[in-house]
Order: structure tokens, then C-alpha cells, then sequence
């Protein structure tokens, strides 16, 4: 399942990161050719000023994927 965000600066960064590493499921961030694990907080400043796509396994909930890509905006 996938859900795009614009990833603005740095502390949003460190968000999508805190929140990533609490979810119960991996969550991945890719961008053009990039696939990143949202969990590895170094990998995730190369997104900054770009849009993404929040992706996560089918099996995972579509509200909670939801509520966690609000929490990350």
C-alpha cells in the first residue's frame, strides 16, 4: 500500500523516523529511483525537500496506514 507525503525539513524528518521505529510493521519512503527504510534516520535526510511515497506491506491496515501518514505531515 502506498500514500505520498512532501518531506519539508528536518525535524519532520526525525518524526516520520520516531513514528516508523513505534509502528508495528515496516514502513519504507522511496522517491524516484530510492527506497528507503523509514527507520535508518541518516538514509531519510536525502528526502528532504522532495515528495515520497510512505509504503508499507498489503496487509496492513488502510486507516492505519492513514493515521500514521497524518501523524507524519
Amino acid at each position: 500500500m502506498i500514500r505520498d507525503i512532501e518531506i519539508k525539513n528536518e525535524a519532520q524528518v526525525e518524526k516520520i523516523n520516531r513514528l516508523a521505529c513505534e509502528a508495528p510493521y515496516e514502513v519504507w519512503l522511496s522517491s524516484g529511483s530510492m527506497m528507503l527504510d523509514a527507520r535508518s534516520l541518516l538514509g531519510l535526510f536525502a528526502l528532504v525537500g522532495r515528495k515520497a511515497h510512505v509504503v508499507v506491506e498489503d496487509d496492513v491496515a488502510p486507516r492505519s496506514l492513514d493515521r500514521l501518514v497524518a501523524k507524519m505531515v
